[in-house]
């Protein structure tokens, strides 16, 4: 502190101006994110637009995100195009030389004048673009006043990404994350698919020189794409409890930089990967997890499906349909698996009905012939619901008890191959968070053949099938983002781009809308059709809770 006061006048006075502009310009970036994402004014009151014909919009209606989205890159809006309006496309000249640098994004405006921080603000509060004529009907009116107005063109100027990590001269890196709790023949099919299809594509896309990696897609461009970069698949192993794994991926992440994480495999719990990957804003593309998290605020983790928590709606839309009469509800599960929040979601659900609801917990050692004592105690009529793994299944008494109706995991159960007695195959209503087995075999049958003819052992088919499908709409989408290798935007053209898939593996149909992170939304409730064989019967038509 004393050397301080040992330096010139002038010196101390200019220290003092950076250290000011420095805390301003860092205060002007939160207000004009708050404007930009959550619709409110740096004064904490909502802000306020409207549109031509008397539409107002307050607050989070209001928010540039809602069209523009996270990445600033706009998107489609039925069959209108929003432009891109980070300041790289806001403000860039309008000559040649400069398009040759300008990242290919849908919608942007190449053929306009460049704005500047006056016309711009004449845009978002009147509705006219750089050249004064008048922008789209869906372009709402802003009332900002000055200050916020320059936080907000502040915030639109820091989006542009320089660099972004993970992203190098010909190489792109990915990483994929296993929990120390992940059964091993899942991580063992999953690592050799992923393996597998990195090595492929890197064969189909030869490295490529440095000086090629511009634009293929802005108006006078004809250089390559990024496309053509190589993929590097980090494997990032977590050991010991959850509570230590963030501290894990910070160090991973801090030593191998990665643009995102594809796949990955969990046991009990993500919970402490996605907080993360939200802290790190790093995509987590379609791990393969029974418990995803589902949280508002969470913006950077994308799921084929709810899973156990999808289960539990579906038996929650049945039981609570009134065409059974209900008594008791008692479900089964183990202390810290991921059944104790599919029971606890059920619960919950459950409460509006005037019945009641008990479970019989498992300790987590406890070994699988403690099943059998759980389920002594039933009462005839009861409505039993079990959230158990094969080993537990296999270890259930030879029958049920007397009329009950079981319910059970079809996704902790292994589908139509668990292990579940003869005897319980005419009482039980089996959950099914997929298309069923002869609908969807073709669509399977893609990734088999190509399984066969690497050679890549099935060990866990629906893991390794959803492993191939993940990477597959990871390339196609890169392949669609040109050169433009933004996280965020990586996001956004996923979900763009995920309707149009045809081959969807396991699922009938995959769909994200903004802000929707579960691609496959809904399920079957199936029974057996013999005591003895596998093949299953859907009770109703595809389900969406």
């Amino acid at each position: 502190m004393n050397r301080l006061f040992h330096l010139p006048r002038t010196a101390v006075v200019l220290l003092a101006w950076f250290v000011g502009c420095t805390v301003w310009a860092a205060q002007g970036v939160d207000a004009g994110r708050a404007i930009y994402l959550e619709g409110q004014l740096a004064s904490g009151a909502p802000l306020q637009a409207s549109r031509d014909g008397g539409t107002t919009l307050v607050g989070k209606d209001a928010a540039c995100v809602n069209c523009h989205r996270r990445s600033g890159y706009g998107g489609q809006e039925g069959r209108s195009t929003i432009p891109p309006i980070t300041g790289l496309y806001l403000f860039h000249p309008r000559n040649l030389e400069a398009e040759h640098d300008l990242p290919y994004v849908a919608g942007m405006r190449g053929e306009r004048d460049p704005y500047t921080d006056s016309t711009l603000a004449r845009a978002l509060r009147e509705g006219l673009d750089a050249q004064g004529r008048a922008l789209s009907f869906l372009m709402p009116h802003f009332a900002l006043g000055d200050a916020d107005m320059a936080a907000l063109i502040g915030y639109l100027r820091q989006l542009d990404k320089s660099r972004v990590p993970g992203v190098d001269d010909g190489t792109l890196h990915l990483a994929t994350i296993i929990t120390p709790d992940a059964e091993p023949r899942k991580r063992q099919g999953m690592l050799a698919v992923l393996n597998q299809f990195f090595a492929d594509r890197n064969i189909r896309q030869p490295k490529m020189p440095a000086h090629m990696f511009t634009s293929g897609k802005t108006a006078y461009s004809k250089s390559m794409f990024r496309s053509h970069q190589q993929w590097q698949l980090h494997v990032w192993e977590l050991s010991g409890p959850p509570s230590g794994w963030q501290k894990q991926l910070e160090k991973f992440l801090a030593r191998e930089p990665v643009f995102a994480v594809i796949s990955g495999l969990g046991g009990k719990t993500w919970e402490p990967v996605n907080a993360f990957c939200e802290a790190a804003a790093l995509p987590c593309l379609f791990p393969n997890v029974d418990l995803p998290v589902d949280r508002a605020g969470s913006h950077y983790g994308l799921y084929f499906s709810k899973g156990v928590v999808l289960e539990a709606e579906l038996i929650a839309n049945r039981l609570l349909d009134g065409t059974a009469p209900l008594r008791n509800v008692l479900q089964v599960y183990r202390a810290g698996d991921v059944g104790e929040a599919a029971a606890q979601s059920l619960a919950m659900q459950l409460k509006q009905l005037d019945v009641h609801i008990s479970s019989t917990v498992l300790a987590a050692d406890a070994p699988a012939e403690a099943v059998a004592a759980t389920l002594e105690h039933a009462a005839p009529g009861d409505v039993q619901i079990l959230w158990l793994r094969p080993a537990d299944i296999a270890a259930l008494p030879l029958s049920p008890s007397g009329d009950a109706v079981v319910y059970m995991s079809g996704l902790m159960g292994e589908l139509e191959n668990t292990p579940l007695p003869p005897a319980w195959r005419g009482q039980t209503h089996m959950t099914y968070p997929f298309d069923l087995p002869d609908a969807r075999r073709v669509r399977v049958d893609f990734a088999l053949g190509w399984f066969n003819l690497r050679k890549i052992a099935v060990t866990a088919l629906q893991v390794q099938a959803d492993t191939y499908l993940a990477c597959g709409l990871l390339s196609e989408t890169l392949n669609h983002m040109a050169d433009n290798l933004v996280r965020d935007y990586l996001l956004e053209r996923m979900q763009d781009l995920l309707e149009h898939r045809v081959v969807t593996g396991y699922y009938p149909r995959l769909a994200l809308a903004n802000g929707q992170y579960f691609a496959s939304k809904g399920g079957y409730i199936v029974h057996f059709a013999d005591a003895s064989g596998r093949r299953v019967i859907a009770e109703q038509g595809w389900t969406v809770p």
